[in-house]
């Protein structure tokens, strides 16, 4: 399949933090934005040209040095390999806040700490969360070198977001602690699988665990438009004891408290490569009777403490070489199908992606508005008791 569709809060492998904040930490954000030498702003520019070239914007953000980010797990979709890459390629520090935070935690960072320096500068969101934050008011319009090469549809016009890197919820499941494997969302029904179901956070918060409610619904007769099947379904692996409120997470996963997990299957994917050193037969499948395919989106804090790299790391995730390296990480990116024209696409990487049949579609962004609305008000009582 050559169309790439999305992240939660964590994308499958050993956690680690490149850095943390030391969140006690306060202060004013610099007070000297990046500029050229013809007074051209870091933080007001909306494309590369726009500051100067590439050249210009390298060195700005060298001349900052750092780059805030916050929720990026080094096992999430080859994070690791993409904070090192931009680190070596540019010596700027990147610092990782809290990496298996959450979407809305990301959010709740850029509003509490306004104009303060430790506000992260750049974001990777979940499709509905991204949509949030830019009703917000809360994103920078930017649009990268390779903008106009991102399908419609899944770029903000103005370029307050625009989607990276996705894939289609799938079920990992360890083999060895479970007899028979499910591979659709009927299967999770039966009462071999108690206690043994989770998803991958709590869905008013995180983009994966969303994106599992979501298909889940349209495994029972939902639609994009209807989120509430989904909703009704977890109700019913909590009453019948399958549904565990435990956040999957690779730790969990290798001490037997998960065995069965709802996530990105690039997550899974990642999951299954990890640990076959560490004993654990986990095999990944993309439900037949609830495809649901998604993207992260990144997007740059309208009030970055350090625009300039910011934006740098924006050009590099959409470079040919960061494309790739979601691809080597099991996500499609968002440029595989122009890149595949272009002949830059890692082509042995994009051989391993876990197989599906047919042509994603995606809700719009009302209704995932909509559909976030529901899962707000409905969760918690759906997974009471």
């Amino acid at each position: 399949m050559t169309v790439s569709p999305p992240r939660n809060a964590v994308l499958g492998g050993s956690l680690a933090v490149v850095a943390a904040l030391a969140l006690s930490a306060c202060g004013a954000a610099p007070t000297n934005s990046s500029t050229t030498a013809d007074g051209k702003n870091a933080a007001t520019a909306t494309s590369v040209a726009d500051f100067g070239g590439m050249d210009a914007l390298v060195k700005a953000a060298k001349k900052e040095g750092t780059l805030h980010a916050i929720a990026l797990p080094r096992d999430w979709a080859n994070y690791g390999a993409l904070i090192d890459g931009f680190t070596k390629k540019y010596g700027i520090k990147i610092t990782d806040e809290n990496p298996d935070g959450s979407s809305q935690d990301e959010i709740n960072a850029v509003t509490s700490r306004k104009g303060q320096d430790r506000a992260p500068d750049v974001l990777d969101l979940g499709s509905s969360f991204a949509l949030s934050a830019a009703q917000q008011g809360l994103l920078a319009p930017y649009k990268v070198a390779s903008f106009d090469q991102i399908p419609e549809g899944q770029k903000d016009p103005k370029g307050q977001w625009f989607n990276d890197y996705g894939g289609y919820i799938s079920i990992g499941c360890d083999a060895k602690r479970v007899k028979v494997c499910p591979t659709t969302f009927a299967d999770l029904l039966k009462p071999q699988y108690k206690g043994q179901v989770a998803l991958n956070g709590n869905p008013t918060k995180s983009g994966s665990a969303f994106g599992g409610v979501y298909a889940a619904a349209l495994a029972n007769k939902g639609s994009f438009d209807d989120i509430q099947p989904g909703l009704d379904f977890f109700g019913k692996l909590k009453k019948n004891g399958n549904y565990t409120p435990v956040e999957s997470t690779p730790a969990t996963v290798e001490k037997g408290e998960t065995p069965i997990s709802i996530d990105w299957d690039y997550l899974n994917a990642g999951y299954a490569d990890e640990f076959k050193s560490k004993g654990v037969d986990w095999k990944v499948s993309i439900p037949s009777d609830g495809q649901y395919a998604q993207y992260y989106s990144q997007a740059i804090n309208k009030d970055a403490p350090h625009p300039a790299a910011a934006r740098l790391w924006q050009e590099y995730l959409y470079s040919a070489e960061g494309q790739n390296l979601w691809l080597k990480g099991y996500a499609r990116p968002a440029l595989m199908t122009s890149m595949e024209s272009a002949g830059t696409l890692d082509k042995t990487a994009a051989a391993k992606l876990p197989k599906v049949t047919g042509t994603p579609s995606f809700p719009t962004e009302a209704q995932q508005s909509k559909a976030k609305t529901v899962i707000a008000s409905g969760w918690a009582k759906a997974v009471s008791g």
